[in-house]
């Protein structure tokens, strides 16, 4: 593996970044690492160095694994949150922020970030115009390639703290899909095994710029990603 790409996951505990981990299960082409807060339930044959740090401690762990990408899809939820925008900030803008500037201090030059459908800084919603603020600080830092991922509804099995406006939303979410056309199509649900697969796929990819994603890009990206070989 010593020409596969060093990727390191931030986020390993969540939907999305267990998804992640499972689309690195079989790959030769990443070498997949992971930083942390507290353990994660593993997918069965993964090859990973994992670790578990204060986030203190992140960017010590960057500096000795030097990876060429970082995935980031850390992310709490205003339940978990307690409903306390300095808590929710905490999580969703301080982290990913200082997430970020560790990694680009450590010589990571691609930065993969899952946002939201909808982030504006200028939204009214506070959770849309936290997303957007950390979009707009996350650019200005000035990674070589930068992807922001955009996602509408996650569709995927939660071990925990799924919301009942979210389940109702899940449940809907087929039919929903149909009826949004046009610019609402960015708000259609998506699995979230295919945003892990896009930013595996977005993480490959050299091309310098600053890029965002909403649902068809994404798809796009997922689809993009070679599939495993057959042995």
């Amino acid at each position: 593996m010593s020409d596969a790409l060093r990727i390191c996951l931030v986020g390993a505990t969540g939907l999305v970044g267990g998804k992640v981990l499972e689309a690195c299960v079989g790959r030769e082409d990443v070498r997949i690492q992971a930083v942390a807060r507290r353990e994660a339930n593993l997918p069965h044959g993964i090859r990973i160095e994992y670790f578990v740090a204060d986030p203190c401690k992140w960017s010590e762990i960057f500096e000795a694994l030097r990876p060429k990408a970082v995935i980031c899809t850390l992310g709490t939820t205003w339940k978990k949150a307690c409903e306390d925008e300095a808590a929710f900030r905490a999580v969703d803008q301080e982290l990913v922020l200082n997430t970020a500037k560790a990694a680009l201090d450590n010589g990571v030059e691609r930065f993969v970030h899952v946002s939201s459908v909808g982030a504006d800084p200028a939204s009214k919603t506070f959770y849309l115009r936290v997303k957007g603020e950390v979009e707009r600080d996350l650019t200005r830092l000035r990674f070589n390639r930068l992807d922001i991922l955009r996602p509408g509804l996650l569709l995927g099995r939660r071990d925990n703290d799924r919301r009942t406006a979210e389940r109702m939303g899940i449940a809907v979410s087929p039919i929903a899909n149909l009826l949004m056309h046009g610019k609402y199509r960015q708000y259609r649900g998506i699995d979230a095994e295919l945003v892990a697969k896009a930013a595996v796929s977005l993480a490959k990819r050299a091309a310098r710029g600053r890029f965002v994603h909403d649902n068809d890009a994404i798809m796009r990206a997922a689809h993009s990603l070679p599939a495993l070989v057959e042995t």
